[in-house]
């Protein structure tokens, strides 16, 4: 069996070292001693600040929203935010979850992120966010996304899940936006196998959302608002700390799959253009087939062989029945959603497997 991905297992003996820590001081969470050495150590590595832990991506969404005053349950009216159908669901059901309303707008045909030139006649005087996706890794428009936000005085929140230690322009796209968000999963890149983080623009955002994962907690005795138990333990801190050491390791085994995939792929596919001034990480390996007809061929011809195969992001979120979103068509996002597959790729991916996937692909395309 080959899975679409595997979670990244780092040295067992590494992993039982920090483990002896945690049972020698019985602190389990609560900002233990890992998650403090954790969000030290993403900083340096990530060239951020203001970087907050929490127990997964989904919440870090949400505390992200509530820390910049996007969901405010004092409003009169129903909040609302831009954002991309091409995507996790958890991008537009954690904003409902806040009570704010999605709004799509679609994406770019080449990019497969947010289009900016769709996004300004969306904007009402109910919106109070844009919430671009950095899909699959690929760096979203940021100057033109953050120039729109401004003149309109919108907060950007980046749901930037798929773009662990990409730069742009020489700084971390992380850097942009009101707040950027990470997603700590097991089937990311770097993981913590629950987790995720908040990277915010302002430290008073910090140390409002800082309150926010802790029930409002403040002291023994003080508790100033509303909140929410969003803390990473220190368990998972131990596995992004022993992860974080193997990092260079297997971004370097990652981007050789990405290699033989780019060497070995059919021409004729559809790849993500990707934006020339960011780097890659090398997250997933997204292609775009003539058809559906055709993607759906090569889905099923890759089960039958025991591999797996995803069509992320399908369908497209304005299809969605869950009450959110535009009645309008999105039709670009629809279009891609329906010819798309994700091909394998992890750290250890083997070159007879990598061989027998393209083999495959090659097979359909050219049946």
């Amino acid at each position: 069996m080959i899975p679409v991905t595997k979670p990244y297992l780092p040295s067992r003996e590494k992993l039982y070292k920090y483990i002896d820590g945690i049972y020698d001081r019985h602190w389990l969470t609560n900002n233990g001693v890992l998650v403090q050495e954790l969000t030290k150590k993403l900083e340096g590595y990530l060239g951020v600040e203001n970087l907050l832990l929490v127990s997964n991506g989904t919440l870090a969404l949400q505390i992200a929203y509530r820390a910049l005053g996007i969901a405010d349950s004092k409003r009169t009216t129903i909040p609302e935010a831009i954002t991309t159908p091409f995507t996790f669901i958890a991008t537009a059901s954690s904003l409902k979850w806040e009570g704010v309303q999605p709004v799509f707008t679609d994406i770019d045909s080449d990019s497969w992120c947010l289009n900016p030139e769709e996004i300004e006649a969306a904007i009402t005087p109910n919106t109070r966010a844009i919430v671009p996706v950095h899909v699959f890794g690929n760096a979203c428009d940021v100057e033109a996304i953050d120039s729109i936000a401004a003149r309109h005085n919108l907060k950007v929140v980046y749901d930037a899940s798929h773009v662990f230690g990409v730069r742009f322009k020489q700084q971390s796209l992380l850097s942009y936006g009101d707040a950027a968000t990470l997603s700590f999963h097991a089937t990311k890149l770097f993981h913590t196998i629950e987790g995720g983080a908040i990277i915010f623009k302002y430290k008073e955002d910090l140390e409002r959302a800082q309150k926010l994962i802790n029930f409002g907690i403040t002291g023994p005795e003080s508790i100033e608002g509303l909140g929410i138990n969003a803390k990473m333990n220190e368990f998972q801190a131990a596995m992004g700390l022993c992860v974080l050491d193997e990092i260079v390791a297997n971004l370097d085994a990652r981007a050789a799959v990405t290699k033989y995939y780019d060497e070995h792929l059919p021409s004729s596919l559809q790849r993500q253009k990707l934006h020339p001034a960011a780097s890659q990480n090398h997250a997933y390996m997204p292609v775009v087939f003539e058809s559906e007809t055709q993607a759906l061929a090569v889905l099923n011809r890759l089960s039958e062989s025991g591999i797996t195969s995803r069509r992320y992001f399908y369908p497209s979120l304005d299809q969605v029945e869950l009450g959110m979103g535009t009645r309008q068509t999105m039709y670009v996002s629809r279009d891609i959603a329906s010819r798309i597959l994700c091909l394998p790729i992890y750290a250890n991916l083997q070159a007879r497997d990598l061989f027998h996937i393209n083999d495959i692909v090659n097979s359909v395309m050219h049946s």
